[in-house]
């Protein structure tokens, strides 16, 4: 063997399939989430959208936040599947820190208004904000609730 050491990485074929299934849930959330603003804005407005954010450094840090944080989702999703406990709750302090982000800049104390939702009372907004993280919340569900999940984090 020599000067050459064999290193050998085994493949954890033991993840439950709803640590699978919440993994590739983040995913494909965070990609429709991004189609659905392309969407709602188009090329013009997506380009109007990102002019006005380097406009002032408060919505640049907000703009590059909400970017940040979308990484740090996904890095979470494959970090899930590798069973490291810690993506799990920064998965969960990221929904914690966006769904305040977002109930707070649909009160008026946060900008820009793509990251808020239109509502007339309270009451609307926050029935609003529950359906658009409803599966936000189900993955966390997923991840934190059934005990194949947590014995899977546990055992890793």
């Amino acid at each position: 063997m020599g000067f050459f050491k064999k290193t050998v990485h085994h493949a954890k074929l033991n993840v439950p399939a709803l640590v699978q299934v919440a993994a590739i849930a983040i995913i494909m959330i965070r990609c429709v989430d991004v189609l659905m603003v392309f969407n709602l804005l188009g090329w013009r407005g997506l380009l109007d959208f990102v002019q006005r954010s380097a406009q002032t450094w408060s919505l640049t840090l907000v703009f590059l936040g909400s970017l940040f944080l979308v990484f740090i989702e996904i890095l979470c999703a494959f970090s899930v599947v590798k069973g490291r406990r810690w993506a799990r709750w920064l998965y969960l302090g990221t929904q914690v820190v966006a769904t305040g982000y977002l109930w707070a800049a649909s009160l008026g104390y946060g900008y820009p208004e793509l990251f808020s939702i239109a509502g007339s009372s309270r009451r609307e907004i926050f029935h609003a904000l529950v359906m658009q993280k409803l599966p936000d919340l189900l993955v966390l569900f997923l991840l934190f609730v059934p005990a194949p999940s947590r014995r899977f984090f546990r055992l890793q």
